[in-house]
């Protein structure tokens, strides 16, 4: 039996994370998020090549693919490498069939110069008609200043901002920042502290997994009158698995909860990727709903069709050789490893 949907839609990601399975662990234990920050992936995404990068995304997007996922909307940050590197990822992606939204996490961690050559990749890569949103890291790590110039850059492109927002409590003044900038389009990542009327419009991207393994809370996102989609932040991009994470924690903070709430969350991640609806993917279950899927482990893609192009096939790549991608992604982890 199989059933076919549309393409389905990770919401918020990192694809350079997919090459931190197995690094080498941190100095010392992070006891909170922002240590986990500071401790792992600060330390990890300073390492980053764009060799790195091109690997990482294709496997991403592999991995992507293989779950019937047909669209990312990514967010990058590799602070010692970044011009060019949402080509790199935009091109990884298209290699392998899947469509990608790419946005650079401009930042002043690395100071004045770093926040304007990750405004300029923004504005470089949007401007030469690559597809994606103005990224800024979060509020915390910005000044007033990239805080402002990120926007108008935004606005003046047409396109939206990608943005975490109040992922952990170090955050917490991110809605009176961003209240005065933000706009419908902009996708808003997490939001587990933000308040329960903050004022600010744009989509929310919930990330139930991530947000567990961080041990940063649950954002109960029923609470929000704007747009929820799903994403991974990083962890895969299995959205199926994401939505029967996202009912769980739901139904562990409400009983009386339906899978149909996820489920909506689950197919509102095509609003930001509207072709996705036009996708084909062709599914090892039926029937693909979400009282179904939410107790039904293991349902697998046998076929995809991106844009008329059967880009899966009996559960393999058309577009790439899955094995060699995973042989060079795992060349690509060991040097990442080695200068951490």
């Amino acid at each position: 039996m199989s059933a076919t949907t549309p393409g389905l839609v990770c919401g918020h990601h990192h694809l350079y994370s997919a090459l931190a399975r197995g690094m080498p662990p941190p100095p010392r234990t992070p006891q909170d998020f922002g240590e986990i920050l500071e401790l792992i992936w600060w330390r990890l995404d300073a390492a980053l090549d764009l060799e790195m990068i091109r690997w990482s995304a294709l496997l991403g997007a592999l991995e992507a693919l293989e779950q019937g996922t047909t669209a990312i909307v990514d967010h990058h940050e590799s602070p010692n490498a970044i011009e060019g590197s949402l080509s790199v990822i935009a091109d990884a992606c298209a290699e392998v069939g899947v469509r990608v939204v790419c946005a650079y996490g401009v930042t002043d961690r690395h100071g004045s110069a770093g926040a304007r050559q990750g405004l300029e990749e923004n504005r470089r890569f949007l401007s030469e008609g690559g597809r994606g949103l103005v990224g800024i890291h979060a509020a915390f790590t910005c000044e007033d200043a990239t805080l402002e110039a990120a926007a108008g850059l935004a606005a003046d492109l047409g396109v939206g901002v990608h943005v975490h927002v109040c992922e952990g409590t170090q955050d917490r003044e991110a809605p009176s920042r961003l209240r005065p900038l933000a706009r419908e389009d902009w996708l808003l990542a997490h939001c587990v502290h933000l308040p329960e009327d903050p004022g600010l419009p744009g989509t929310i991207a919930h990330n139930p997994r991530s947000n567990l393994n961080n041990s940063v809370g649950y954002a109960r996102p029923v609470r929000f009158a704007n747009p929820v989609v799903l994403g991974s932040d990083g962890i895969g991009a299995a959205m199926l698995d994401e939505f029967r994470m996202a009912y769980v924690c739901q139904r562990a903070d409400d009983v009386t909860a339906s899978p149909e709430t996820a489920w909506a969350w689950l197919e509102g991640g095509r609003a930001l990727v509207p072709e996705t609806e036009r996708d084909e993917v062709t599914w090892t279950y039926d029937p693909m709903d979400p009282w179904h899927l939410a107790f039904t482990p293991g349902v697998r893609p046998r076929r995809v069709v991106v844009d008329g192009e059967t880009v899966l096939e009996d559960g393999r790549p058309t577009r790439v050789d899955a094995d060699e991608v995973r042989a060079k992604a795992a060349e690509q982890a060991r040097r990442l490893h080695a200068r951490l």
